[in-house]
């Protein structure tokens, strides 16, 4: 099983989160337990903005907690690019693509499932995918 882990929970895992951080932690080590918890690029780049005065803190941090970095395959590129023609076509206003677009790609592609705090745009816009969240949970 290989889960794809978003932004928001490894902010909440790492700062900690009051509201999220317990709930996150949990999931996130249900996730080791079943398998490969991984990163695209773009989500190891939003992290390290908080260690922006040492990077290496920043990949020691994840590496620490076993996110392994993956790469964003041209299969998961070409599925994200799909998603965002969808949304654009349906009358999405953005002009350039989103990072959560890229992470979703990457996770519909990649892995089995995602984790994340964005459970409803990410069943929005990319429906196949299977989303955990810590919303709902109770610690």
């Amino acid at each position: 099983m290989i889960t794809a882990v978003d932004t928001n929970i490894l902010v909440d895992i790492l700062e900690p989160d009051p509201i999220y951080g317990t709930m996150s932690k949990e999931l996130f080590k249900q996730c080791m337990k079943e398998g490969l918890v991984a990163a695209c690029g773009v989500v190891w780049s939003e992290v390290a903005t908080a260690y922006g005065h040492a990077p290496d803190e920043h990949v020691e941090a994840l590496s620490r907690m076993g996110v392994e970095y993956s790469a964003m395959s041209l299969e998961a590129a070409l599925a994200t690019a799909k998603c965002w023609y969808e949304y654009r076509e349906h009358g999405g206003t953005r002009e350039r693509i989103a990072a959560d677009f890229l992470v979703g790609g990457h996770a519909l592609m990649q892995s089995d499932r995602l984790l994340t705090r964005n459970r409803g745009f990410y069943r929005n816009y990319f429906a196949k995918l299977q989303v955990l969240s810590p919303q709902g949970v109770r610690p």
